[in-house]
């Protein structure tokens, strides 16, 4: 229950992206005014970076109900429910109509520093619940404010804290300095100079995830296209191949997604691609003509690439949470009881349990973290998971646990559920998965195309260049 002194302050929402947004809707429909700060100078401004890419979700599945329902009075047209839009179709055709039914409820260039109770760090107890939240904010034009909330919801998302390309969670030895040839975006290869960027070029691609084989398809693309000669892709995968590596397939519940998998997979098959398993990347390095030089933590160097894509995945940023009590998994950086749901060391289904504001509170009450930023480093988020979240938060702002506690949600499957696959040992099944027994591995030979090399020795290491 929030007191009597913060009960007519409004609810900040951190993030106007499908969540955020989703969430306003959601409090207005309750009564309860909502201010969403963005940290872009435009509402749903992460989703229109990778306008480009094509969601493997339908319109039916990434509109909210509350959102709808906003919507319907201001005149707007529902997409075909069976059509799959592009980032910028869903930034322009839903997230900018919504942010404008908000109206002034939402302000972009707004971005968000801190967030603490009035005159209480995070170490003060004494009446600290009965406190409201202030959140310090930061405008594009300089200006600083800080503005008082009776709850904060943070749907911020991850997309501007992406994964490095080092295998041990930290940025590779070089990294950094190589940001010229490196990028952490699925690149817009209908962009004239991106395009002109990466055709006829050696590229590599870091990670296994729907970013990725979008990326090593639309190289393939490339690659078979006029101006691609020459255009080459080097997968690097940081565990072994099984079955469960390009994803699905046709068992995967959202066609599209699994259609992911296949298209990476006719990359590998039609030589446009070449996979280099258990490769953990410790230095990336120039050679003398300025390309970059992979070398694993085992040694091995991979001949030159022009330019890497880096797609291992994105982390919270809780900087700006600092003197607030969150409860978060040590592993994940996700709240705790939900944690166990989508920890990819467990398990890989795609369908969680159900879940909603018990799941996502923290020991700092009136607090949540929602969205893609709920699963903290965990992967597989779906918009309609976001939707269902801030349905149940929303409704337990308002005082109506019973609502709250209504949570329904099934999540389609992946068509991969075996446990949390290879790792050390290419070629050696693990158990313990979810449901169903572990991938097993597919034998792929080395293509002469690729070379790898030892640090000392000659030779190629186990688990090194592999191709279809």
């Amino acid at each position: 229950m929030n007191a009597p002194a913060t009960a007519d302050l409004p609810v900040i929402v951190i993030g106007a992206g499908p969540s955020g947004l989703a969430a306003a809707a959601h409090l207005v429909g309750r009564g309860i005014e909502p201010l969403v700060l963005e940290a872009g100078p435009v509402a749903g401004a992460a989703v229109r970076e990778w306008s480009h890419v094509r969601l493997f979700s339908t319109w039916g599945e990434v509109v909210d109900p509350a959102a709808e329902k906003l919507l319907a009075p201001t005149g707007w047209t529902r997409p075909d429910p069976a059509a799959y839009p592009s980032g910028a179709d869903w930034a322009r055709l839903y997230l900018q109509p919504l942010a404008d039914a908000l109206g002034d409820r939402v302000r972009t260039g707004a971005r968000v520093t801190g967030v603490s109770r009035a005159g209480r760090d995070r170490i003060v107890d004494a009446e600290r619940e009965e406190q409201p939240f202030v959140v310090h904010v930061e405008h594009a034009d300089g200006r600083e404010e800080r503005l008082s909330a009776r709850a904060v919801i943070d749907a911020s998302g991850t997309w501007t804290t992406p994964g490095p390309a080092g295998g041990s969670g930290l940025a590779a030895l070089g990294e950094r300095a190589a940001a010229d040839r490196v990028t952490y975006r699925v690149p817009d290869l209908e962009d004239p100079a991106v395009r002109a960027r990466f055709a006829g070029r050696r590229t590599a691609v870091v990670g296994t995830g729907a970013s990725a084989f979008t990326a090593l398809a639309h190289l393939a693309d490339l690659a078979e296209a006029d101006d691609g000669a020459g255009t080459k892709a080097v997968w690097i995968l940081r565990r072994g191949v099984s079955g469960a590596t390009f994803g699905g397939g046709e068992a995967d519940q959202l066609p599209a997604r699994g259609a992911l998998g296949l298209a990476a997979k006719a990359a590998v098959d039609a030589g446009h691609a070449d996979a280099v398993t258990g490769f953990r990347t410790e230095a990336i390095e120039r050679d003398g003509d300025g390309r970059l030089v992979l070398r694993a933590e085992d040694g091995r160097r991979l001949d030159a690439v022009d330019e890497v894509i880096v797609l291992t995945g994105f982390r919270p940023d809780l900087s700006f949470l600092s003197e607030i009590r969150l409860g978060l998994d040590e592993r994940l950086q996700a709240p705790v009881a939900l944690a166990p749901l989508i920890d990819p060391n467990q398990h890989s289904c795609g369908t969680v349990h159900p879940h909603g504001h018990r799941e996502l509170a923290h020991p700092e009450p009136d607090i949540y973290l929602v969205g893609m930023k709920s699963y903290g480093r965990a992967p597989t988020f779906l918009a309609m998971t976001g939707y269902e979240q801030v349905r149940s938060v929303a409704a337990a702002v308002a005082g109506d646990l019973e609502a709250a506690d209504q949570v329904e949600l099934t999540l389609p499957e992946t068509g991969v559920c075996g446990g949390a696959g290879l790792f050390d040992t290419p070629g050696t099944e693990e158990s313990g998965g979810c449901c169903t027994p572990a991938p097993q591995p597919v034998p792929l030979t080395a293509p002469a195309a690729l070379s790898v090399t030892a640090a000392a020795g000659g030779g190629t290491p186990a688990g090194g260049c592999c191709g279809a």
